[in-house]
């Protein structure tokens, strides 16, 4: 037990040193202010903006800015679905991995352009290492980084005055990309090299076990695809295990340092949003209801694997720990990570939109696995993913200022921003188009002949397996419970379908929220504005995420973990 809270206090000061400074530097590159590497990047800059006739000077109205989202997520879904589908004839196919089906390719493609990752499929028996790097890998980075480019927007209409403009997309794709994600992610593979993580372009290798039985040993780029996926909470592993499989995470350090990845941007943003807003109690606010929310999951789901399954005691099976065990629901663990270590990390990976995990999700206790689904329906922010976390959270704050106006009888206000009727049906958009499709497509799967026969845990626990499923696509997180064969048509097209509507959907009213905003004039506060810099406004607006959640998803959560709990059904 030591070691497990040993564990949680390191990561928590790993996160407390790398929110202001990388959050900081963030800031410096988002307002092209002189930052560290500018003697390096800006010459790599000015040639990627040279050879795709980018004007770096040359801002975008919100219209603008979202047709490039869009049209570059058009361009990068096409491709990576052609180079599913035409991999058998591609370069790097060591093991002659076949073309993936139509469906599968376009519910895979669908999932990484927008940041998913869900995975229909086993990654070291379908898809060949050119897909895994040039296909998979690629948008991973670039997915992360138009994320944080939408709320970089959001920001810029929250702060600057009379501005017909929030910036150029591409001049923002390209700075996060080079000065972000690959420096962070470049070091952080040689760190998971060095711990044995794989890193090759071997085929796979053949062997005979102990027991006489044949077993292939995949070779592949590893750790480099799977330093991106965490840092930029895409989620996608190389591996059917994901960060359970020790090709991936060998070592409680790289276990340790994976945690941290899928956490650091998302935080970190929190505190770029004060810097650039040039009120860090603002950025104190949006980072205290994050961290709030986030701990309290992860200290709601730690202790319930901790504690372990009642009803296995009951049956005489111990759940202690001993020198052998580390105790607690093992079920769907690794020994190596434990219970409490494995809850910690998924906690984090269903809190930010990773999807990422390090053991079975299906496998926790009812209500450990409830605390999973809630913290994805919490609309990714606690803290949330890569850019989504951040403007989440501050669509819940317009929605919270707007809720204290009417309760003083004043026009709400944030930032000296007046938060007017336009604003409110688009943040009432941004609310409802992902309960929508959720609860839409979880409703018609539950009663329809052919989907239903994917479900291999009839009951309160198989209607959880629904849900989660739509929830976590719909989200953009990417993480499943098992029992579900979701590699059909039905749910190849369903979930790709809410995968589409939980990413553009939401970002093309944030967009037009951010516009709305930077054109208007900022109000000096007066003794009525509500203060929004305040420990009180991030409680209110934690409150507003934790309401708006349970008024839309009680009803489903109550058929689903909360009765498999009461009736004792593991």
């Amino acid at each position: 037990m030591s070691q497990n809270v040993i564990a949680v206090i390191v990561l928590i000061a790993m996160l407390v040193i790398s929110t202001p400074l990388l959050g900081s530097y963030m800031a410096k590159v988002f307002t092209n202010k002189k930052a560290p590497g500018d003697r390096f990047f800006k010459p790599l800059e000015r040639l990627v903006y040279r050879i795709t006739g980018v004007n770096p000077e040359g801002e975008q109205r919100w219209t603008t800015y979202a047709i490039s989202v869009l049209a570059f997520s058009l361009v990068s879904v096409l491709v990576l679905y052609g180079m599913q589908r035409l991999q058998a004839h591609l370069l790097f196919n060591p093991d002659h991995m076949a073309n993936v089906p139509a469906p599968l390719s376009f519910n895979t493609a669908v999932s990484f352009l927008t940041n998913t990752n869900w995975q229909n499929y086993a990654g070291e028996d379908t898809m060949s290492q050119f897909t895994q790097m040039a296909g998979l890998a690629v948008q991973n980075f670039v997915s992360a980084a138009a994320g944080i480019a939408v709320a970089v927007a959001l920001i810029r209409g929250l702060t600057r005055n009379r501005s017909n403009t929030l910036g150029n997309f591409w001049v923002d794709l390209t700075r996060i990309v080079t000065r972000v994600l690959i420096p962070i992610a470049a070091i952080a593979a040689i760190i998971l090299i060095a711990q044995g993580a794989e890193q090759n372009l071997h085929a796979t290798h053949m062997i005979t076990t102990v027991a006489g039985q044949t077993q292939g040993i995949p070779g592949g780029p590893v750790a480099s695809q799977e330093t991106i996926k965490q840092l930029g909470t895409n989620g996608g592993g190389y591996f059917n295990a994901n960060a359970g499989h020790p090709f991936e995470s060998p070592t409680g350090l790289t276990n340790m340092l994976l945690n941290w990845l899928l956490l650091c941007i998302p935080f970190a943003l929190a505190w770029t949003f004060g810097k650039m807003a040039k009120n860090r109690k603002q950025g104190y606010a949006v980072l205290g209801a994050m961290g709030g929310l986030f701990l309290i999951g992860a200290l709601v789901v730690m202790p319930l694997e901790g504690a372990g399954n009642i009803h296995i005691t009951q049956a005489n099976v111990s759940q202690a720990i001993t020198a052998t065990s580390p105790g607690g629901n093992m079920e769907g663990k690794e020994i190596r990570n434990g219970p409490v270590l494995s809850a910690l990390f998924n906690s984090s990976s269903t809190s930010t939109s990773t999807g990422s995990v390090n053991s079975a999700n299906d496998s926790y206790t009812p209500l450990g696995g409830g605390v999973l689904i809630f913290n994805m329906m919490l609309g990714e922010v606690s803290p949330g993913g890569t850019g989504s976390g951040l403007y989440g959270m501050l669509i819940m704050a317009l929605l919270a200022v707007f809720i204290a106006g009417l309760m003083v009888g004043r026009t709400p206000e944030y930032l000296g921003k007046k938060i007017q009727a336009a604003e409110m049906k688009l943040v009432v958009l941004y609310l409802l188009m992902v309960p929508f499709v959720v609860l839409t497509f979880t409703a018609i799967s539950v009663v329809m002949h052919s989907s239903l026969a994917s479900i291999y845990n009839p009951g309160p626990h198989g209607l959880t397996e629904v849900t989660y499923a739509f929830v976590s696509s719909s989200n953009n997180n990417g993480s499943a419970f098992a029992g579900l064969s979701g590699n059909t048509d039905w749910y190849n097209t369903a979930l790709g379908i809410c995968m589409l509507v939980g990413r553009f959907a939401l970002m093309v009213p944030v967009l037009a929220i951010a516009g709305s905003l930077g054109r208007k004039q900022k109000v000096p506060p007066t003794s009525g504005t509500f203060p929004t810099g305040t420990p009180l406004f991030a409680l209110l607006l934690a409150g507003i995420a934790v309401i708006v959640v349970g008024l839309t998803y009680f009803p489903v959560l109550a058929l689903g973990p909360i009765i498999e709990h009461l009736v004792g059904k593991f």
